[in-house]
């Protein structure tokens, strides 16, 4: 059975130390002057300031930029809010900060190929790409043609997700840590 071709950006499962929540998530702004929509899953980089009330700000973080996190929520200001931050819009988004050990699911892109199950242990960069306006998650992807040993790569490669519906092969999903992350060392990919 193929896999579904679904891209939902980094989901949070736990962590290597085998805790089921690694800390909270800390509140965060993106001012109106980013232009570039956000999406829940997404991975974000602190940008470097604050808001009005000290709230650090976040953007979306890019191939090969350090991430600080995932956003996990967007504040809602009213009911009829959505379920994404638009792009150069103020809002408030919630970002589990990435710890040591922080564990995600994530889908492999494919381009150029599929990953084999010799991957694992390997690093490899994101794919950045526009979410969905409808479900409000993140496009995100690994950049499967990007694996190797680079210890530089953004993510590192721990395993496939064992499921009924995911296998080795296009579209898999991958357990992964932030091998490139603004809190701590970078590690080589084996």
């Amino acid at each position: 059975m193929a896999n579904a071709d679904t891209p939902f950006g980094f989901k949070w499962i736990g962590n290597l130390n085998g805790s089921q929540f690694a800390g909270g998530t800390v509140k965060c702004n993106i001012p109106a002057t980013d232009g570039t929509a956000t999406f829940v899953n997404d991975a974000v980089k602190i940008a470097g300031s604050a808001d009005a009330d000290g709230v650090m700000t976040v953007n979306q973080a890019t191939a090969g930029a350090a991430v600080y996190g995932v956003v996990t929520s967007v504040h809602m200001e009213t009911q009829d809010s959505l379920v994404y931050r638009a792009a150069s819009t103020n809002r408030y988004v919630y970002v589990k900060p990435v710890m040591e050990g922080d564990l995600f699911e994530v889908q492999e892109d494919s381009v150029g190929g599929a990953l084999a199950a010799t991957s694992v242990g390997l690093n490899a960069d994101i794919i950045v790409a526009a979410g969905s306006t409808t479900t409000g998650l993140s496009a995100m992807e690994l950049d499967s043609s990007t694996a190797a040993t680079t210890e530089t790569l953004d993510l590192h490669i721990h395993s496939v997700v064992v499921r009924p519906d995911n296998a080795i092969g296009t579209n898999a999903k991958l357990i992964d840590t932030f091998n490139n992350r603004q809190t701590a060392n970078q590690v080589a990919g084996v």
